[in-house]
This record gives structure tokens, C-alpha cells and sequence, in this order.
């Protein structure tokens, strides 16, 4: 069996095609997480990153891969979104990921995002916090050519991936 399970999609996301790659997702990695806890994080990750790059990328184009070492225990999961976005939308990007390193942990950042955010009408910056939190995933973003961004949300599924996700 080959040790890793992936896809790779190129297109315009849109606010309907969000779920309907968020479902796909969940049915495609439950055949090769065997975790339903797992599958449900990897489908959240991928829905609040297209989520973003729907509201945020540049000009539309995103590349989401999703891969899974199948051989390794725990498994693990990386996520990867490209999509071209502005200055202040990478400034952003980089504010939340530097709120999240600071924080004793990422739920207690979460946490006070959300109340921050409760204050607040514009957008809520609080799916790169949730994917950290609730997701149990570590999260990246490099910049590539001034204005292609690369996120990669990591994470460990199946036996051991507790203690894994927590370290």
C-alpha cells in the first residue's frame, strides 16, 4: 500500500462549493483515518482554510492538498492551501499564527479571540485560532513571490495522536 493517501484540487472556490469539498473530504479520509475524531478535524481544517480563501484570496485560485502517511502511527495529516492574497490579509495571517505561538495554548487564545471578536462587526479571524484549537493542529504560513500564500495545518490521527497533537 502506498504510504500516502492525497489529493490535490486547483479551482475557484465559492461559498456553496466550500461544503461540498468539506463532505467529499470526510468521506474520502474516514476510508484511510479509521478515525472518526481525525476525520472530523481534517474536514474542519479544510473547510475554515477554503472558507478564508474564498473571502480572502487575491484573485480567486486556490490549491488545497490534503495528505495522509498511512504508514506512520499516528497517522498524520498535513493540509495545505495556496491561494495569492494581499498585504494586509498576510499581515493578519501572521498576526493570528504569532497570538497563537505567544499563548500558553491555543484554546486560551482561541478563547479570548472569541471574546475580542464578540466586540467587534468585521470579519472574525477566528477560523486559523479554531483550526489550532478545536483541530488539535499545528499551523504554518509561509509567503512566496510578495503575495502567494502557503498554509499547512498538521496534524497526528489514530493511536498515540493525543500526546502528539499536544507536544
Amino acid at each position: 500500500m502506498d504510504p500516502i493517501a492525497y489529493f490535490e484540487l486547483n479551482f475557484k472556490p465559492n461559498v456553496a462549493l466550500v461544503s461540498v469539498v468539506r463532505r467529499f473530504v470526510s468521506e474520502f479520509y474516514e476510508r484511510f483515518l479509521s478515525d472518526p475524531d481525525g476525520t472530523s478535524r481534517v474536514a474542519l481544517a479544510t473547510h475554515e482554510l477554503l472558507e478564508n480563501a474564498v473571502k480572502y484570496s487575491k484573485d480567486g485560485e486556490t490549491t488545497l492538498r490534503i495528505d495522509v502517511d498511512t504508514n506512520s502511527t499516528p497517522k498524520t495529516v498535513r493540509i495545505k492551501l495556496r491561494n495569492r492574497a494581499e498585504p494586509e490579509n498576510i499581515a493578519a495571517i501572521r498576526a493570528i499564527l504569532d497570538g497563537i505561538r505567544a499563548a500558553p495554548d491555543a484554546f486560551t487564545f482561541y478563547q479570548q479571540l472569541i471574546a475580542r471578536q464578540a466586540k467587534t462587526r468585521e470579519g472574525s479571524g477566528l477560523g486559523l485560532a479554531r483550526i489550532c484549537a478545536e483541530g488539535e493542529m499545528t499551523v504554518t504560513c509561509a509567503v512566496l513571490d510578495d503575495d502567494m500564500t502557503v498554509i499547512e495545518a498538521v496534524t497526528a490521527v489514530g493511536a498515540g495522536s493525543q500526546a502528539w497533537a499536544k507536544s
